[in-house]
């Protein structure tokens, strides 16, 4: 029986004869329904039409597919001396993607912001033995495809090494999640946000929305909690959700910043 990935969002659904009879995280206010209507790929058919490519990106390697699928993202591989972190997920995991990063020492652990990034962690804990995928308890009623792997932690911190550190905001998603990287950007730290604080297109500043696509911005509240969790870490650069879409320096008074004109804008 084939594996199920959502067209519309990529969130991957278990192996059954038919595909799903609908999305739960299409059917979110969050996200939308396919103009055309609720459809899904097999796996085999997602690995006929994309592939997955890596390049690099501000001193990350990311993964992503080509021709672009669902939302777009991309993922982040962190190094750390006993493998990598994956920083969300993309919808497939192909041999030459998982034979890359197994190039550049593996994966000890998958973290990932939300639910819009959830994709094929399955696939990819897989691939390296059940490694141990993070996603926010908060979040439990979006995964589509459960799995052995998944650790559905809670609270507001979970420290995946020293230098790798997941913190719950809140904000886009009641589980949203940011992680930081203490030793990130040579040294002086980085911020990996996904679009809970979304790199705007002047990449001098951050927005927040609770929807992108539907226009819902995030209210005063949620934005000073995602503020306040942010304000006590060190660092220089974020990296946001897709490719290029990162601050390389100077990000922490750019996210100040952008938190000062987001309030008064919505005030």
């Amino acid at each position: 029986m084939p594996l199920w990935t959502c067209l519309q969002c990529g969130a991957q659904f278990p192996d059954t004869p038919a595909p799903p009879g609908h999305c739960v995280v299409c059917e979110d206010e969050r996200q939308y329904v396919n103009w055309s209507g609720q459809s899904f790929l097999s796996r085999d058919e997602l690995a006929a039409r994309h592939r997955v490519v890596w390049r690099e990106d501000d001193g990350l390697t990311g993964l992503a597919l080509e021709p672009g699928f669902a939302i777009g993202q991309r993922a982040l591989l962190i190094p750390e001396p006993d493998g990598c972190v994956m920083w969300d997920c993309i919808p497939l995991a192909t041999d030459a993607a998982i034979a890359h990063v197994r190039a550049l020492g593996g994966l000890k652990a998958i973290a990932v912001s939300h639910p819009h990034y959830y994709g094929a962690v399955a696939d990819w804990s897989a691939a390296f033995g059940n490694a141990p995928v993070y996603l926010h308890g908060d979040d439990a009623a979006f995964v589509t495809r459960p799995h052995l792997a998944i650790v559905s932690w809670t609270g507001d911190r979970l420290a995946i090494s020293d230098d790798v550190v997941l913190l719950r905001t809140g904000g886009h998603f009641a589980g949203a999640t940011i992680l930081h990287w203490r030793t990130g950007a040579e040294g002086r730290g980085a911020l990996l946000t996904g679009d809970i604080a979304m790199v705007a297109m002047d990449r001098r500043h951050v927005s927040f929305m609770y929807s992108y696509p539907n226009y819902i911005p995030l209210g005063a509240a949620a934005v000073r909690r995602i503020a306040d969790a942010v304000a006590p870490l060190a660092f220089d650069r974020i990296y946001g959700a897709w490719w290029q879409k990162n601050i390389a320096d100077d990000a922490k008074r750019a996210f100040d910043r952008s938190v000062t004109r987001y309030l008064a804008a919505i005030a």
